[in-house]
């Protein structure tokens, strides 16, 4: 199993290139099989999620061609089985987009039942919800969701919760359904934005992403479009933390400085220095950091995504801060993990109390999941000593090439294999 090992205590310094936004592109990628006609798609994170679903795609018979890492060229008129049981479609979360994708082209879709990070209870009553509410009967059978219509027709749908999967996946069907269509308390963050954007460059009529209320008139068919994918603002924001937990100095590129506001703030808020450009961010940790309190909230507020890399800063910052977290129920697994490293953190139902420390001491640690993981191998890059970090997997479902990107910026981190490659590293660095 691969393992990072790291030596900490080097401030990251330099710029970093941000890839394509992950969650953006695994809706987009879903909806490219929505026209019969040749979509290609730029600016792809070249990562685990993205290489399952694009096999799910060929393996429905959808046409998928790699032009390069990071461009697609899809083709969905060949697709001749609407039952997406691929065995590895299980293990990711956005395998429930080719519901809305399928459900609106054929107005018909058998999905098997998404997994993806353990990070607390992500219930799917909504988008069957609203599935419904645009006339389509929804059953679940053998772990998979099936869905069929005889005619998919607009409809007033409100959304109990605010939620992007759902209201990405009721937007892609009910842009091939008749009439009109309004989603009420609508998700707003920017992959939202993204797949409204990428449905209207193949013909969709989707007014309103980015506010709480999204109007969808249906359209009788989609066309071929080219369309380059938003930067991945998680992978920014991870980035920024990590300048701040060095004590380093680093210029992130390739970004949309808005979508990093809430980011921003909680680093200027707690001692950074913060510069903003056309389309990148600068982060200056250069003076003491101190505490703050956080809470996660749907766009625009601080992302649920961002929270762990949040409270490893904050646990090597001065006084106590609270981290709350109201979005998932199991998103502090990685706090036992920090704890081995040296961190003072009391979780008490949905609300971690942090009292910074010193720094961080190296360690062995588990990456419990993508998010998470990255946090700890921030930890690791701010630790005296060496940090080994196990399950990397996860954190490669939703970072392209992470280690390289950190060495780049002067981290001392290498993928290992076994025990003897990590005894060699740290021969090397000692």
């Amino acid at each position: 199993m691969e393992q990072y090992v790291v030596k900490g205590g080097i401030p990251l310094v330099g710029e970093v290139e941000i890839g394509g936004a992950k969650n953006a592109a695994l809706a987009i990628l879903a909806a490219a099989v929505m026209t019969d006609e040749t979509v290609v798609i730029e600016n792809l994170p070249d990562v685990r999620d993205i290489n399952v679903l694009l096999n799910a795609l060929s393996g429905i018979g959808a046409v998928v061609e790699r032009i390069d890492a990071h461009c697609v060229k899809i083709n969905g008129s060949t697709i001749n089985n609407l039952r997406v049981d691929y065995e590895y479609i299980k293990k990711i979360r956005a395998s429930y987009y080719l519901l809305g994708a399928l459900l609106g082209k054929y107005k018909r879709a058998e999905v098997a039942l998404p997994g993806g990070c353990d990070i607390g209870s992500r219930p799917i009553d909504l988008h069957l919800k609203g599935f419904r509410a645009l006339g389509s009967n929804v059953d679940i059978l053998h772990g998979l969701i099936a869905a069929h219509a005889d005619t998919l027709r607009g409809n007033h749908i409100y959304m109990d919760k605010v939620s992007v999967g759902a209201t990405i996946n009721i937007m892609m069907a009910a842009a091939l359904a008749e009439g009109k269509t309004i989603i009420e308390n609508a998700a707003k963050e920017p992959h939202v934005v993204d797949v409204a954007n990428f449905l209207n460059s193949m013909g969709a009529n989707v007014r309103g992403a980015g506010t709480d209320v999204i109007r969808v008139e249906g359209v009788e068919k989609l066309h071929k479009t080219t369309y380059s994918i938003i930067p991945d603002q998680i992978e920014a924001g991870t980035f920024m933390f990590a300048a701040a937990a060095t004590k380093g100095d680093v210029t992130v590129k390739n970004v949309i400085p808005k979508h990093l506001e809430a980011t921003t703030a909680k680093l200027l808020e707690i001692g950074c220095e913060v510069e903003e450009f056309d389309d990148a961010v600068r982060v200056v940790a250069s003076k003491p950091l101190h505490h703050t309190s956080v809470t996660t909230l749907p766009y625009p507020g601080f992302p649920t995504d961002m929270q762990p890399q949040m409270a490893v800063v904050l646990a090597i910052s001065e006084g106590t801060s609270t981290v709350t977290e109201s979005i998932f129920e199991n998103r502090f697994r990685y706090v036992d993990e920090l704890s081995r490293m040296g961190a003072s953190i009391k979780v008490e139902s949905n609300i971690a109390i942090i009292t910074g420390v010193q720094g961080y001491t190296g360690a062995r640690v588990s990456a419990p999941d993508l998010r998470a993981g990255a946090a700890l191998v921030i930890a690791a890059l701010a630790a005296e000593g060496i940090t080994i970090v196990d399950d990397i997997y996860y954190i490669e479902r939703g970072y392209e090439g992470f280690e390289q990107k950190l060495e780049s910026l002067g981290a001392q981190i290498e993928k290992v294999l076994s025990e003897k490659e990590i005894q060699k590293f740290t021969f090397k660095v000692s």
